[in-house]
């Protein structure tokens, strides 16, 4: 094949009008995949660039982290009486354990 077969075949020739050159478009090919090779395929939905799979495999590390957090928020305020009243006494088990109640000789007024 001469040179000038060869660069007009791989869009490499000048075709156009003094000059010009029209270059043409990538044929377009199918990538290789072994068929030793792992069979992925690509998600579906994603969120940024994390899959569904992602938050799977993180949820439940997240709930234990955003109870154990609560947790931790309720009983360091257990001090304040709007939370002891509003929140505390309201749990079935321990809400006693949060009732303050002053005996009459105690109370000033």
């Amino acid at each position: 094949m001469r040179p000038t077969l060869i660069r007009r075949a791989y869009g490499l020739g000048s075709d156009g009008h003094h000059g010009v050159q029209q270059f043409r478009q990538r044929v377009p090919y199918k990538n290789f995949k072994s068929q030793y090779g792992p069979q992925d395929e690509s998600a579906k939905i994603k969120a940024g660039h994390y899959d569904i799979s992602y938050f799977r495999r993180i949820a439940p590390m997240v709930t234990a982290f955003g109870a154990s957090a609560g947790i931790f928020a309720l009983f360091f305020f257990d001090g304040i009486p709007r939370v002891q009243k509003d929140i505390l006494q309201k749990i079935p088990v321990i809400g006693d354990f949060f009732v303050h109640e002053v005996p009459a000789e105690d109370n000033p007024f």
